[in-house]
């Protein structure tokens, strides 16, 4: 029986091998992205932003409400529920629920020194 031959390896400069690397790390994930179905998740983003109290404390009754029906619900959820309604809304609708707001100075607001 005789012997494999010895495999060649080749020694590619480190800076090109660097760029094979990140070159063949992209096209697989390109050819992953083509093989996700619908069950992909979307991709999620944290915000943040100011609210005058009333509104924050309007969350909190919306929460009870929908622990009354039994449908406990997070502020994230109410708040998507909240814009899906908006865009479900007709222009002049939309226009005069948000002429409805009090205007809010942009930027967090001040800490308070005790």
């Amino acid at each position: 029986m005789k012997p494999a031959p010895a495999k060649q390896i080749e020694v590619a400069p480190k800076s090109s091998a660097k760029s094979n690397a990140k070159s063949s790390v992209k096209s697989s994930t390109k050819a992953i992205d083509t093989r996700k179905t619908s069950e992909q998740k979307d991709k999620l983003v944290r915000d943040s932003f100011t609210m005058p109290q009333d509104d924050y404390a309007l969350i909190a009754r919306l929460k009870d409400r929908a622990v009354m029906f039994k449908r406990p619900a997070k502020k994230s959820e109410l708040l998507r529920a909240g814009l899906h309604a908006l865009q479900a809304m007709s222009a002049p609708a939309l226009r005069a629920a948000l002429d409805a707001l009090t205007p809010l100075k942009s930027g967090r607001p001040k800490k308070q020194v005790d």
